[in-house]
C-alpha cells in the first residue's frame, strides 16, 4: 500500500475509534451501582450470565447462608462460580458470616446479634469484626482475591455501635438507595415482576445503589428474570454501571 494511502487509512481508523469512544461517554447520562446479596443461590448462574450478556459489573455482598441445595454459599462447592465472577470483573464485600440481624446496642458496649430461631449473642468489637472478616477470609481461600473493605448488615439493619466497630476494623457500611430497592423480597402476589420492573425504570436516578439477591425462597414468582429487561431498559435510557470499588476511588 502506498505510504500516503496508509497514512490516510490510519487517520480514518483513529478518528473512527475516537468518535465511538466519545459517543460512549456522551451516551452515559448517569451511573448506577448494582449490588447483589447472597440468598438461596438457586439462580446464581443465570444472574451471572445476564450480567455477562449486558457487560455489567456488580458488587456482590457475600455471607455463608444455607443454599437451596443444602450446602452453604461459601462452601468449596461454589468455588468455580466465584472464580467466574472474579474473571468477569465484579467487586465483593462482606454480608457477615452467619447473616443474623444486628441490634439493639447495649449499655455495656456490645451489639445484640439475633439468629433466625431466636438465638441471641452479645458481640464485642472483636467478635463483630470477626463476623465481618470471615467471609473475606473464606473468599480469598476460594478465589485468591481479597474483598473490598466494605460490608452490608443483613437486612440493612445496623446500629451506631456496629457501624463504629466495623469502621474500627477497616470496613465501611454500604446500604442502598430508596429507589434502588428492587423489591425481590416483596410478595409477588402484590408486587408482580411487571410492576417492580416498571417502578425501577421510572424511579432510578444517577448515583443510585440498586439491591437484589441471588434468589429469594419466599417469593412465588422468581424475580431474577427481571434483571435482563431491567439492565436493557436502563442502558437504553443512557445509564452506565460501575462497581462500588470504582465509586470509592
Amino acid at each position: 500500500m502506498h505510504r500516503g494511502a496508509s497514512f490516510l487509512w490510519l487517520l480514518a481508523f483513529s478518528l473512527g475509534w475516537l468518535a465511538r469512544s466519545l459517543e460512549g461517554v456522551e451516551s452515559c447520562r448517569g451511573t448506577l451501582y448494582l449490588t447483589i446479596d447472597t440468598g438461596s443461590m438457586k439462580p446464581a448462574e443465570e444472574i451471572a450470565a445476564i450480567l455477562r450478556k449486558h457487560g455489567v459489573r456488580a458488587t456482590f455482598f457475600l455471607s455463608n447462608e444455607r443454599t437451596w441445595r443444602g450446602d452453604h454459599a461459601l462452601d468449596d462447592s461454589w468455588k468455580t462460580f466465584y472464580q467466574g465472577l472474579v474473571r468477569d470483573g465484579h467487586a465483593f464485600g462482606s454480608h457477615t458470616w452467619r447473616h443474623w440481624y444486628l441490634g439493639p446496642d447495649r449499655p455495656d458496649r456490645r451489639v445484640t446479634y439475633r439468629g433466625p430461631n431466636g438465638q441471641r449473642q452479645q458481640l464485642t468489637q472483636e467478635q463483630l469484626c470477626d463476623e465481618i472478616k470471615r467471609p473475606d477470609e473464606r473468599f480469598q481461600m476460594l478465589t485468591g482475591r481479597k474483598m473490598d473493605p466494605i460490608w452490608r448488615a443483613p437486612g440493612g439493619r445496623h446500629t451506631p455501635l456496629s457501624l463504629a466497630f466495623a469502621r474500627a476494623c477497616g470496613y465501611e457500611h454500604v446500604g442502598w438507595s430508596p429507589a434502588g430497592f428492587l423489591g425481590d423480597e416483596l410478595p409477588s402476589e402484590t408486587y408482580p415482576n411487571e410492576k417492580l420492573l416498571a417502578r425501577a425504570l421510572a424511579n432510578l436516578r444517577d448515583g443510585d445503589i440498586l439491591m437484589m439477591h441471588l434468589g429469594i425462597r419466599s417469593r412465588k414468582e422468581p424475580f431474577w428474570p427481571v434483571l435482563d429487561p431491567l439492565l436493557a431498559g436502563l442502558k437504553k435510557k443512557g445509564f452506565c454501571f460501575a462497581t462500588l470499588a470504582e465509586r470509592r476511588k
